[in-house]
């Protein structure tokens, strides 16, 4: 029996680094009733296995089962809390971080899974910020750039250690074993939508972005037999699927995933799709030149332009990728949320951010003299290269723990300046900066970004914004609405030019952003190789 159009609802399920979230949203006007969180029991694996078989450095894994128990505990939770009937629940939505990869046999079940497996590192999950793929990133670069391969331009020039193709070699050439045995090599955003619905369907989001598949192909299988002979057949054998666009039904919610959910067998299932990606939706952003940063453990820059660009050092432009009938581009930053939580985490306890905020809320810009480098994660954009690290110059006896923490939240700043202008330059244009994710929260966070960037910024009327984004999607997939557009115009919230720019701030920070991109260039473009030198010294001393 069809769902009363005035009650209906949808739920989105958003997979972070260290938890999930469900959100149960009402389909006529985007209300949300009722939200949930479940943290992941492994978190993210970067010392050693469940076992305790250690790892290597620079890896970053998860447990697959994690994933599932957020089906079985937040989404429950939030239906709870939005004392909604389950009944009147329409449609699921997923987006999940890109690219973290799953090593599956061909009816999904992970390796890990496998028991002759259980203690082999590349059985597990790599989750994207996994980086101990570079040497192979780097290899597929050369080649491709020697090749003058026709795909390479659409990514910047340069393909990340974070992605499918960089993963897959590694596995490969690391443990050829599991590479045999992997079947399916599955992003986890689709991962997630077979476990719910039974069918295996690649989205049209990380297939593009982060699978290089374009203008419908994908690397070719002699350019992948000269990375490697037995790497010819990785898209045939392990990787080509069925492309599900973004806003589709993915299928239907099975027996056993209504089981896990508490919600009805049959309902819609959207097409899987990217945290960053959906969150466009969310806050009202499908327009060409409205960028939407997503702000959290690190960020994401998203939006849409009318043409194809070829933007240096960018995570790439799809046909597609966010919204039908417009490019989406996409760039990113590695390390955002992490860095701060890095620095205060090797405090002392009495230091917390919001101490650190407070105290450096009392500074006038330029006041600590420092400048840093926010590559501690590496670079995603626009230098797409993991070996760099970060640094802090200008520490003299008098520096304070505040004055550095200020230091690396303009850092990231300077980061996505560089991100902007990037896209502009290249004839992308930058109409409007609308800001989601964790970090709103931080209001000294988001003053500095409109400062460093010297424009007005939005902000998502959401605190949910990817969950709020995948429930969108599950709407159009759902056929309440005619289209995600549609849905998001619906559904959808956002509070413009929240935060505006200081002009005597700005003056000082254009000063700063001068010296930040200078020592950009000098350590990022290849006038200095100590970044590189200090991971190649690190490792033969780990080894």
């Amino acid at each position: 029996m069809p769902v009363d159009p005035s009650v209906a609802c949808v739920v989105g399920v958003d997979y972070g680094t260290l938890s999930g979230r469900a959100v149960v949203v009402r389909v006529a006007d985007g209300a949300e009733l009722g939200s949930a969180v479940h943290d992941y029991r492994h978190a993210v694996l970067t010392e050693s296995l469940p076992d305790g078989t250690p790892l290597g450095h620079d890896w970053a894994l998860q447990v697959p089962s994690d994933y599932i128990d957020v089906l079985k505990h937040a989404v429950p939770a939030a239906i709870t809390a939005a004392g909604v009937d389950p009944a009147h629940v329409i449609g699921v939505g997923t987006d999940f971080t890109a690219c973290t990869m799953v090593p599956a046999l061909a009816d999904g079940t992970p390796l890990c899974e496998v028991a002759q497996f259980r203690g082999r590192p590349h059985a597990y999950v790599k989750l994207w910020k996994h980086h101990a793929a570079q040497p192979q990133a780097d290899r597929i670069n050369e080649l491709a750039a020697k090749r003058s391969e026709s795909w390479l331009p659409r990514y910047g020039g340069l393909i990340s250690s974070e992605w499918e193709f960089a993963k897959g070699l590694q596995l490969l050439e690391e443990d050829p074993e599991l590479y045999a045995a992997t079947e399916r090599w599955v992003e986890a955003a689709d991962w997630i939508v077979w476990r719910l619905t039974g069918r295996y369907v690649r989205n049209a989001c990380t297939a593009g972005y982060k699978g290089i598949l374009q203008d419908g192909a994908y690397p070719s299988r002699d350019f992948l037999a000269a990375l490697n002979p037995e790497f010819a057949d990785f898209v045939s054998e392990k990787l080509d699927q069925p492309i599900g666009q973004l806003g589709d039904a993915a299928g239907t919610l099975t027996a056993e995933a209504a089981a896990w959910t508490g919600l009805p067998e049959g309902i819609t299932v959207a097409v899987g799709n990217v945290d960053a990606h959906v969150t466009s939706a969310a806050a009202v952003a499908l327009e060409p030149g409205q960028l939407v940063a997503i702000m959290g453990t690190s960020t994401c820059h998203v939006l849409n332009g009318d043409e194809v660009r070829e933007v240096p050092g960018m995570c790439g432009v799809v046909d597609g990728g966010i919204v039908a009938s417009l490019w989406g581009y996409e760039a990113g930053q590695s390390g955002v949320g992490d860095i701060f939580g890095h620095y205060v985490g090797n405090l002392g306890a009495e230091w917390t951010h919001e101490r650190l905020t407070a105290l450096a809320a009392d500074q006038r810009p330029g006041e600590h003299g420092l400048i840093a480098l926010d590559w501690h994660s590496g670079n995603r954009s626009v230098l797409v290269d993991h070996e760099l690290s970060g640094l802090l110059i200008g520490e003299t006896l008098a520096t304070r723990p505040q004055d550095v923490y200020r230091a690396l939240i303009e850092a990231t700043a300077f980061g996505t300046r560089k991100i902007v202008e990037t896209f502009v330059a290249a004839g992308v244009p930058v109409r409007e900066f609308i800001a989601a994710g964790g970090l709103l929260k931080n209001k000294l966070l988001m003053q500095i970004y409109a400062d460093v960037l010297n424009m007005p910024l939005s902000v998502i009327g959401s605190d949910q914004g990817p969950a709020l984004g995948s429930a969108i999607h599950a709407a159009a997939a759902a056929k309440a609405y005619p289209s995600v557009r549609a849905a998001a115009a619906a559904m959808g919230r956002v509070e413009r030019a929240v935060y505006r720019p200081s002009a005597s701030a700005a003056a000082v920070y254009d000063e700063l952003y001068a010296e930040y991109s200078a020592l950009h260039d000098y350590f990022g473009r290849g006038t200095s190789k100590v970044m590189r030198k200090l991971r190649a010294i690190q490792r033969k001393a780990a080894a």
